[in-house]
Protein backbone atom coordinates (compact mmCIF):
# COMPACT_ATOMS: atom_id res chain seq x y z
CA UNK A 1 0.00 0.00 0.00
CA UNK A 2 2.75 2.45 0.98
CA UNK A 3 4.78 1.58 -2.12
CA UNK A 4 1.73 2.13 -4.34
CA UNK A 5 1.06 5.51 -2.71
CA UNK A 6 4.70 6.50 -3.16
CA UNK A 7 4.60 5.56 -6.85
CA UNK A 8 1.45 7.60 -7.29
CA UNK A 9 2.95 10.64 -5.58
CA UNK A 10 6.06 10.32 -7.74
CA UNK A 11 3.88 10.27 -10.86
CA UNK A 12 2.32 13.56 -9.75
CA UNK A 13 5.70 15.13 -9.01
CA UNK A 14 6.81 14.13 -12.51
CA UNK A 15 3.94 16.19 -13.95
CA UNK A 16 4.10 19.17 -11.59
CA UNK A 17 7.43 20.92 -10.92
CA UNK A 18 6.16 23.02 -8.00
CA UNK A 19 6.25 20.57 -5.03
CA UNK A 20 9.53 20.30 -3.15
CA UNK A 21 8.77 16.79 -1.93
CA UNK A 22 6.31 14.01 -2.66
CA UNK A 23 4.64 14.52 0.71
CA UNK A 24 3.75 18.08 -0.20
CA UNK A 25 1.56 16.57 -2.91
CA UNK A 26 -0.64 15.07 -0.19
CA UNK A 27 -2.01 18.57 0.40
CA UNK A 28 -3.29 18.89 -3.17
CA UNK A 29 -7.10 18.99 -3.48
CA UNK A 30 -6.94 16.70 -6.51
CA UNK A 31 -5.28 13.98 -4.44
CA UNK A 32 -7.97 14.17 -1.75
CA UNK A 33 -10.71 14.23 -4.38
CA UNK A 34 -9.34 11.07 -5.98
CA UNK A 35 -8.95 9.29 -2.64
CA UNK A 36 -12.51 10.12 -1.58
CA UNK A 37 -13.76 9.09 -5.02
CA UNK A 38 -12.24 5.63 -4.55
CA UNK A 39 -14.36 5.28 -1.41
CA UNK A 40 -17.48 6.70 -3.09
CA UNK A 41 -17.05 4.44 -6.12
CA UNK A 42 -16.71 1.36 -3.90
CA UNK A 43 -19.97 2.30 -2.20
CA UNK A 44 -21.58 2.96 -5.58
CA UNK A 45 -20.56 -0.47 -6.88
CA UNK A 46 -22.06 -1.98 -3.72
CA UNK A 47 -25.32 -0.17 -4.62
CA UNK A 48 -25.09 2.02 -1.53
CA UNK A 49 -25.93 5.00 -3.69
CA UNK A 50 -26.95 7.44 -0.95
CA UNK A 51 -23.74 6.88 1.00
CA UNK A 52 -21.72 7.13 -2.20
CA UNK A 53 -23.33 10.44 -3.04
CA UNK A 54 -22.78 11.64 0.54
CA UNK A 55 -19.05 10.97 0.25
CA UNK A 56 -18.81 12.65 -3.17
CA UNK A 57 -20.73 15.69 -1.88
CA UNK A 58 -18.35 15.98 1.07
CA UNK A 59 -15.44 15.70 -1.37
CA UNK A 60 -16.86 18.46 -3.56
CA UNK A 61 -17.32 20.70 -0.50
CA UNK A 62 -13.72 20.11 0.62
CA UNK A 63 -11.94 20.21 -2.76
CA UNK A 64 -14.17 22.09 -5.26
CA UNK A 65 -13.89 19.02 -7.50
CA UNK A 66 -17.09 17.23 -8.50
CA UNK A 67 -16.62 13.56 -9.41
CA UNK A 68 -19.72 11.39 -9.69
CA UNK A 69 -19.35 8.14 -7.70
CA UNK A 70 -20.11 6.10 -10.83
CA UNK A 71 -17.13 7.41 -12.82
CA UNK A 72 -14.41 4.84 -13.51
CA UNK A 73 -10.89 6.18 -13.04
CA UNK A 74 -7.60 4.40 -13.77
CA UNK A 75 -4.21 4.63 -12.10
CA UNK A 76 -2.14 7.77 -11.54
CA UNK A 77 -4.97 10.18 -12.29
CA UNK A 78 -3.98 13.77 -11.48
CA UNK A 79 -6.21 16.85 -11.20
CA UNK A 80 -4.03 19.96 -11.14
CA UNK A 81 -5.92 22.56 -9.05
CA UNK A 82 -9.71 22.30 -8.82
CA UNK A 83 -13.14 23.14 -10.23
CA UNK A 84 -13.19 19.99 -12.35
CA UNK A 85 -16.43 18.13 -13.16
CA UNK A 86 -16.53 14.42 -14.09
CA UNK A 87 -19.85 12.78 -14.95
CA UNK A 88 -21.38 9.47 -13.92
CA UNK A 89 -20.52 7.29 -16.94
CA UNK A 90 -17.12 8.83 -17.63
CA UNK A 91 -14.22 6.40 -17.98
CA UNK A 92 -10.63 7.53 -17.51
CA UNK A 93 -7.53 5.53 -18.36
CA UNK A 94 -4.12 5.49 -16.68
CA UNK A 95 -1.81 8.50 -16.26
CA UNK A 96 -4.46 11.05 -17.28
CA UNK A 97 -4.06 14.71 -16.30
CA UNK A 98 -6.85 17.28 -16.04
CA UNK A 99 -6.33 20.97 -15.35
CA UNK A 100 -8.55 23.48 -13.57
CA UNK A 101 -11.99 24.18 -14.93
CA UNK A 102 -12.13 21.19 -17.28
CA UNK A 103 -15.25 19.06 -17.68
CA UNK A 104 -16.19 15.54 -18.75
CA UNK A 105 -19.85 16.27 -19.44
CA UNK A 106 -22.78 14.20 -20.61
CA UNK A 107 -25.57 14.44 -23.12
CA UNK A 108 -29.27 14.21 -22.35
CA UNK A 109 -30.78 11.34 -24.33
CA UNK A 110 -34.23 12.09 -25.74
CA UNK A 111 -35.30 8.46 -25.44
CA UNK A 112 -35.26 8.62 -21.65
CA UNK A 113 -32.58 5.93 -21.37
CA UNK A 114 -29.50 7.01 -19.45
CA UNK A 115 -26.87 4.65 -20.78
CA UNK A 116 -23.40 5.85 -21.65
CA UNK A 117 -23.59 9.66 -21.61
CA UNK A 118 -20.05 10.76 -20.81
CA UNK A 119 -16.62 10.51 -22.50
CA UNK A 120 -14.04 7.75 -22.36
CA UNK A 121 -10.43 8.91 -22.08
CA UNK A 122 -7.53 6.67 -23.06
CA UNK A 123 -4.19 6.45 -21.27
CA UNK A 124 -1.88 9.50 -21.01
CA UNK A 125 -4.51 12.02 -22.10
CA UNK A 126 -4.02 15.68 -21.08
CA UNK A 127 -7.07 17.91 -20.69
CA UNK A 128 -6.08 21.56 -20.41
CA UNK A 129 -7.76 24.35 -18.46
CA UNK A 130 -11.36 25.18 -19.23
CA UNK A 131 -11.75 22.39 -21.79
CA UNK A 132 -15.05 20.53 -22.13
CA UNK A 133 -15.38 17.01 -23.51
CA UNK A 134 -19.05 16.27 -24.03
CA UNK A 135 -21.02 13.14 -24.77
CA UNK A 136 -20.18 9.42 -25.09
CA UNK A 137 -17.15 9.96 -27.29
CA UNK A 138 -13.72 8.30 -27.34
CA UNK A 139 -10.53 10.28 -26.72
CA UNK A 140 -7.56 8.25 -27.93
CA UNK A 141 -4.46 7.51 -25.88
CA UNK A 142 -1.94 10.33 -25.70
CA UNK A 143 -4.37 12.96 -27.01
CA UNK A 144 -4.12 16.54 -25.80
CA UNK A 145 -7.09 18.83 -25.40
CA UNK A 146 -6.17 22.52 -25.53
CA UNK A 147 -7.41 25.31 -23.28
CA UNK A 148 -11.13 26.13 -23.55
CA UNK A 149 -11.61 23.59 -26.36
CA UNK A 150 -15.05 22.01 -26.73
CA UNK A 151 -14.82 18.42 -27.95
CA UNK A 152 -17.98 16.70 -29.21
CA UNK A 153 -16.51 14.10 -31.59
CA UNK A 154 -14.07 11.22 -31.24
CA UNK A 155 -10.39 12.16 -30.96
CA UNK A 156 -7.64 10.11 -32.59
CA UNK A 157 -4.68 8.83 -30.60
CA UNK A 158 -1.98 11.44 -30.10
CA UNK A 159 -4.06 14.28 -31.58
CA UNK A 160 -3.95 17.82 -30.24
CA UNK A 161 -7.37 19.48 -30.25
CA UNK A 162 -8.05 23.24 -30.06
CA UNK A 163 -10.97 25.57 -30.69
CA UNK A 164 -14.77 25.60 -30.52
CA UNK A 165 -15.72 23.15 -31.82
CA UNK A 166 -12.37 21.46 -31.30
CA UNK A 167 -10.33 20.51 -34.36
CA UNK A 168 -6.98 18.73 -34.61
CA UNK A 169 -3.95 20.95 -35.09
CA UNK A 170 -0.47 20.16 -36.31
CA UNK A 171 2.20 20.06 -33.63
CA UNK A 172 5.81 19.62 -34.65
CA UNK A 173 7.20 16.46 -33.06
CA UNK A 174 10.19 17.35 -30.91
CA UNK A 175 11.85 15.47 -28.04
CA UNK A 176 9.87 17.51 -25.49
CA UNK A 177 6.54 16.64 -27.14
CA UNK A 178 7.17 12.91 -26.85
CA UNK A 179 6.88 12.96 -23.05
CA UNK A 180 4.55 14.77 -20.66
CA UNK A 181 4.14 18.44 -21.50
CA UNK A 182 2.40 20.80 -19.02
CA UNK A 183 -0.94 21.98 -20.39
CA UNK A 184 -0.51 19.66 -23.35
CA UNK A 185 0.23 22.14 -26.15
CA UNK A 186 3.80 23.46 -26.32
CA UNK A 187 4.71 26.03 -28.98
CA UNK A 188 8.20 27.09 -27.97
CA UNK A 189 11.19 26.03 -25.90
CA UNK A 190 10.14 28.58 -23.27
CA UNK A 191 6.57 27.44 -22.85
CA UNK A 192 5.05 29.14 -19.80
CA UNK A 193 1.72 27.98 -18.33
CA UNK A 194 1.10 31.55 -17.14
CA UNK A 195 0.82 32.68 -20.77
CA UNK A 196 -0.72 29.47 -22.06
CA UNK A 197 -3.60 31.06 -23.98
CA UNK A 198 -1.25 33.42 -25.80
CA UNK A 199 1.09 30.54 -26.59
CA UNK A 200 -1.78 28.53 -28.07
CA UNK A 201 -2.87 31.43 -30.29
CA UNK A 202 0.70 31.92 -31.47
CA UNK A 203 0.97 28.22 -32.16
CA UNK A 204 -2.25 28.22 -34.19
CA UNK A 205 -1.06 31.24 -36.19
CA UNK A 206 2.22 29.48 -36.94
CA UNK A 207 0.34 26.43 -38.20
CA UNK A 208 -1.93 28.57 -40.39
CA UNK A 209 1.03 30.50 -41.79
CA UNK A 210 2.82 27.27 -42.61
CA UNK A 211 -0.27 25.90 -44.33
CA UNK A 212 -0.74 29.15 -46.29
CA UNK A 213 2.86 28.99 -47.48
CA UNK A 214 2.36 25.39 -48.63
CA UNK A 215 -0.83 26.32 -50.54
CA UNK A 216 0.89 29.27 -52.24
CA UNK A 217 3.78 27.04 -53.26
CA UNK A 218 1.36 24.47 -54.65
CA UNK A 219 -0.45 27.17 -56.63
CA UNK A 220 2.79 28.55 -58.07
CA UNK A 221 3.98 25.06 -58.93
CA UNK A 222 0.69 24.25 -60.68
CA UNK A 223 0.82 27.52 -62.59
CA UNK A 224 4.34 26.77 -63.83
CA UNK A 225 3.36 23.26 -64.93
CA UNK A 226 0.10 24.31 -66.55
CA UNK A 227 1.34 27.56 -68.12
CA UNK A 228 3.07 26.25 -71.28
CA UNK A 229 0.25 23.80 -71.97
CA UNK A 230 -2.33 26.53 -71.84
CA UNK A 231 -0.25 28.73 -74.16
CA UNK A 232 -0.01 25.95 -76.77
CA UNK A 233 -3.74 25.32 -76.57
CA UNK A 234 -4.47 28.98 -77.20
CA UNK A 235 -2.06 29.16 -80.17
CA UNK A 236 -3.67 26.05 -81.69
Amino acid sequence: MLNELTRYLDSVVARDPSPRSRWEVLLYPGIWALGLHRVAHWLYEAELHFLARLVSTFSRFMTAIDIHPGARIGRNFFIDHGFVVIGETAEIGDNVTMYQGSTLGGTNPTNGIGGKRHPTLGDDVIVSLGAAILGPIQVGAGARIGANAVVTKDVAEGATMVGIPAKPMLVEVKPETQCFVPYGTPCSDRFDPATQKLEMLQCEIQVLQKRLTELLEERDSSAKRGGPGKSKAKSA
